[in-house]
């Protein structure tokens, strides 16, 4: 039989036993898991996400303003995530840089957290009304170095407005060209744009023949599938015949596959072809199918805030990087 003794030991003045309160539990501030509420835990990937940002090494500055045109007129290959992607991973990487959403579905805008509802100054005013592109720029929130020039639905009827307009195809390049801070260093001072980076809607219509015309540079990012390179044939066409009439300074320097899955053949076979055709344009970083990248829209982020640490976000810093220290290939001579 038991000693009476050992009975409810632990609840014997000798074995220093005390009830706790709160306020002796707040006292030992962390390590317990109401400092682990959901909330509690956005904030914190919140502020480490920016602190992330501002920690990664920069790239070294371009002389002049690089002025990127992201089209393809296929749906669904990854255009406006690579767009906002890419600028928040240069921005992080220390450069200065404009989005402008030429897409009247304005999603650019909604990924950066830019507000584009009908009656915002947007790229609707700047090319159909002429207004500065400086009265219409609106900084990010989550990136200093970041900026953008949203897109309202006014901007679906731009292509019907601009039919009888005079030189309706060099609007966006006047516009652009026409900014204090776009140009060389010399030019534009350290507070210029490193980067004008242009968000094409799916189509070839006069939005995306304004910003052909207004870039130097193009990006294509393709799905690594099948289908996404059935259109690029057009795509190709439509940009020669802009370099031949309209803007002869184009290159198609910067391809990016998107959506890249290891795990199948088809993707590595596609991702194949496009390397053999394309050669050095094609960039070296894939960007894989993740889902936090098609979560962090839904959220006003790019992933680049919503998940620094994800594999979608890794492959976007490491394309901006590429973009930012790769020559110029296109034309045999580095810019």
């Amino acid at each position: 039989m038991p000693d009476p003794s050992d009975v409810s030991r632990e609840t014997t003045a000798n074995r220093g036993f005390t009830v706790r309160t709160a306020a002796d539990l707040a006292a030992y501030g962390t390590g317990f898991e109401d400092d682990q509420t959901p909330l509690a835990k956005a904030a914190q990937h919140s502020i480490l996400a920016r602190q992330g940002a501002r920690a990664r090494p920069a790239v070294p500055r371009p002389g002049a303003t690089r002025v990127f045109v992201v089209a393809n007129q296929k749906g669904g290959v990854g255009k406006t995530t690579s767009t906002v992607n890419v600028a928040a991973a240069l921005a992080q990487l220390g450069q200065r840089v404009l989005v402008i959403d030429l897409d009247p579905q304005g999603n650019a805008s909604t990924a950066l957290g830019i507000d584009h509802r009908r009656g915002t100054p947007s790229t609707y005013d700047a090319l159909v009304d002429g207004v500065p592109l400086d009265e219409v720029i609106a900084p990010s929130e989550d990136l200093e170095n970041l900026f953008v020039v949203p897109a309202t639905i006014d901007l679906a009827g731009a292509e019907i407005e601009l039919v009888s307009v005079v030189a309706r195809e060099g609007r966006l390049k006047k516009a652009i060209t026409g900014h204090p801070l776009v140009g060389s260093a010399e030019e534009a001072g350290e507070d210029r744009f490193d980067y004008v980076i242009v968000d094409c809607p799916p189509s070839l219509g006069l939005l995306t023949l304004n910003a052909l015309v207004a870039g130097d540079e193009m990006l294509i990012p393709i799905q690594a599938e099948y289908y996404a390179l059935e259109g690029l044939g057009q795509l190709l066409e439509t940009v020669e015949m802009v370099k031949a009439h309209l803007n002869p300074g184009l290159d198609v320097s910067t391809i990016l596959i998107t959506m890249y899955d290891a795990r199948t053949r088809l993707a590595a076979g596609v991702a194949e072809e496009v390397r053999e055709h394309f050669g050095p344009q094609v960039l070296r970083t894939a960007i894989p199918r993740s889902v936090r990248v098609s979560e962090a829209p839904s959220y006003g982020q790019t992933v680049m805030t919503y998940d620094p640490g994800s594999p979608g976000a890794l492959s976007y810093l490491e394309a901006a990087r590429e973009i930012a220290t790769k020559p110029r290939t296109t034309q045999g001579a580095p810019a």
